[in-house]
């Protein structure tokens, strides 16, 4: 199974947790787009998934937000949270990333 969000009314996001939302969320295209299509909106970003993961899509609402818990990568076994925490990044917890790779210090993602 993998987990995205989208606000298809009004683009409500969890600023408080996440920060300032990124463009593309609030966009019309994406809200009405991941609903319809969301393998092909999450192959825009990227995530490429096998047809035996189901997807599921989770509309927030003013009233009720969602967030994705990424799963933990695979050889993280044994890492402190906060260096789980650190792998974690707001596109991962709106589900529009799926593989949480560790990385370096000052390397890109």
């Amino acid at each position: 199974m993998h987990n995205v969000v989208v606000c298809t009314l009004c683009s409500c996001y969890p600023f408080s947790i996440l920060g300032m939302s990124p463009g593309w969320y609030k966009s019309a295209e994406y809200r009405a787009r991941v609903v319809r299509e969301p393998r092909a909106v999450l192959a825009e970003f990227g995530v490429e998934l096998p047809e035996n993961v189901a997807v599921r899509v989770w509309d927030s609402t003013a009233e009720l937000r969602y967030l994705v818990v990424p799963e933990r990568p695979p050889g993280t076994e044994g890492w402190s949270l906060e260096a789980l925490t650190a792998l974690v990044t707001r596109n991962s917890m709106i589900g529009t990333e799926r593989d949480l790779l560790p990385y370096v210090k000052g390397e890109a993602r």
